[in-house]
């Protein structure tokens, strides 16, 4: 990757990471606050839980989709640019959701913030690769990943007042947010391209896995519906055969989104069915809990939104430490421990009823369960980088996070289904909680399946040192917090993510 020849500590470096950092935290933030939101938006628009459900699923379904993509078109018509973009129709979107005036307009627009989410997400840490000096560039994601882990940490604060206010302001806040990052990074940030660069873009790609994950998950969120009828099993039928023709197309393309030859390896092909299993249930416990805290435990949005801060804490200071750990006793031992713990966590998320003390109900249990992904995310994401080649290293991450937003949002699809909440609104304390307790045993259940196939099909030996253009890909030196998905790393070379 070419060298920007910026250095840490200079006006242009700080403007760089600034632009950066406040790009990274708005589609992370939206993707996390918005959760905290959907108690009020429910009340407000008259939105039984499959609205809400797609409230959530509409934003991760773009995103998911179109983020390998997102970082395809910046290696070819230019990191800034495709950023810059990204954050324009984020705020846009934004804009839409903010003045809504029903749950359908609301669904609309957050598809329509997840496709800006994917151009401005992989470019925020791959314009801070090529503009920064070799020297500096490890520093540059050090900051870039720690800033980020502390906007992790102030955003359920805000989000839970914000909604307490109005929660249309969640939306609303990303306009001028954006209109700070466009600023910057027009006047700052130097635009940078990757001269090898396919001349193709895997278009028919990207259009199957719309496709897929489209039918597929609204196949299976209408199986949750008490209207439901045998013809949603016809949609979850054409997203399958989406998804094995993009696999086919895969094979054949010239410059395929996922190169094949990455699940060759034993190794990443392990590590990705332990993102699967990890990142389903993740995605359904941030969902529900703040729900269930608001609807049945009678929280404010304030207190419900900070409940989950002990796991975004735990992984801050933690997860560095870990990552290091597992270089010495391997991935093994970790990837087998973390879902135990956070299973073990989840399984006291599913005790939070009425009445729930937040000393006594709600912190063990968040404390345990993000013990459990601290043991286990730095880890995951190093041995994804670890069993891809080195040209390959940014396209394996871009994949990995890709199965991490696809597992969320197939999960929030398919386990309330499961539980019994489709249909159920949230007016209807006892019935969420009856099936908010056997969404949680679901997903415990989930996180169990994650420790075997670690156990089973992950390599224990730790892995060789690192080469230098892996080392600057290596998670674990910086605190990144993976709650929402494994960060996107910049491709090493032109064989990297198109």
């Amino acid at each position: 990757m070419p060298d920007g020849g910026l250095r840490m500590g200079t006006p242009q470096g700080r403007w760089v990471l600034l632009a950066t950092v406040l790009g990274s935290s708005l589609a992370m933030l939206d993707a996390t606050v918005v959760n905290v939101a959907l108690e009020r938006i429910g009340a407000e628009l008259d939105a039984d839980f499959t609205g809400l459900q797609w409230t959530v699923n509409a934003y991760t379904l773009t995103l998911a989709s179109l983020i390998l993509m997102g970082g395809s078109l910046g290696d070819r018509f230019g990191r800034r640019r495709v950023f810059v973009v990204g954050t324009v129709w984020f705020a846009a979107a934004s804009l839409l959701c903010g003045l809504a005036p029903d749950v359908n307009t609301l669904v609309a627009a957050r598809a329509l913030q997840g496709v800006g989410g994917a151009l401005l997400t992989p470019g925020s840490l791959a314009l801070i690769s090529a503009s920064f000096a070799g020297t500096d560039r490890a520093a540059a994601v050090g900051a870039w990943s720690g800033l980020g882990g502390v906007a992790g940490a102030i955003g359920p604060f805000l989000g839970g007042w914000l909604v307490g206010v109005e929660w249309r302001l969640v939306f609303l806040l990303n306009l001028p947010l954006a209109a700070v990052i466009v600023a910057v990074a027009v006047r700052h940030v130097p635009e940078s391209r990757d001269p090898e660069a396919a001349h193709h873009l895997d278009w028919p790609g990207t259009a199957l896995v719309v496709a897929g994950l489209g039918a597929l998950t609204y196949g299976l969120t209408a199986a949750g519906a008490p209207d439901s009828g045998p013809g949603v099993w016809g949609w979850v039928a054409a997203g399958l055969v989406a998804l094995a023709a993009f696999v086919a197309v895969q094979r054949r393309s010239p410059a395929p989104l996922v190169p094949p030859g990455l699940f060759a390896s034993r190794q990443f092909t392990a590590a990705n069915a332990v993102t699967l299993l990890v990142y389903a249930p993740l995605g359904v416990v941030f969902v529900l809990l703040v729900i269930q805290l608001q609807v049945v435990a009678g929280y404010d949005p304030l207190p419900a939104g900070t409940a989950l801060l002990p796991v975004t804490a735990l992984m801050l200071v933690f997860s560095a430490r870990v990552g290091a750990l597992a270089q010495r006793v391997g991935p093994r031992p970790l990837l087998t421990a973390g879902p135990l713990v956070a299973a073990a966590g989840v399984l006291l998320v599913a005790r939070i009823g009425p009445d729930a003390g937040y000393l006594t109900d709600v912190l063990p249990a968040t404390a345990v369960f993000g013990a459990g992904l601290t043991l286990l995310v730095a880890p995951l994401t190093a041995t994804v980088l670890d069993s891809a080649p080195d040209r390959l290293a940014g396209v394996a991450s871009g994949v990995n996070n890709a199965v991490a937003r696809a597992a969320g949002l197939l999960a929030v699809a398919v386990v309330p289904a499961v539980a019994g909440l489709g249909g159920t609104g949230v007016g209807d304390p006892a019935g969420f909680a009856t099936g908010f307790r056997t969404a949680m045993l679901v997903c415990a259940g989930l996180l169990v399946c994650a420790a075997s196939v670690a156990a089973v099909l992950v390599r224990r030996t730790p892995a060789a040192a690192p080469s230098e253009q892996r080392q600057r890909l290596r998670v674990e030196e910086s605190p990144h917090c993976g709650i929402t998905g494994p960060p996107v790393h910049p491709a090493t070379s032109g064989e990297g993510m198109r």
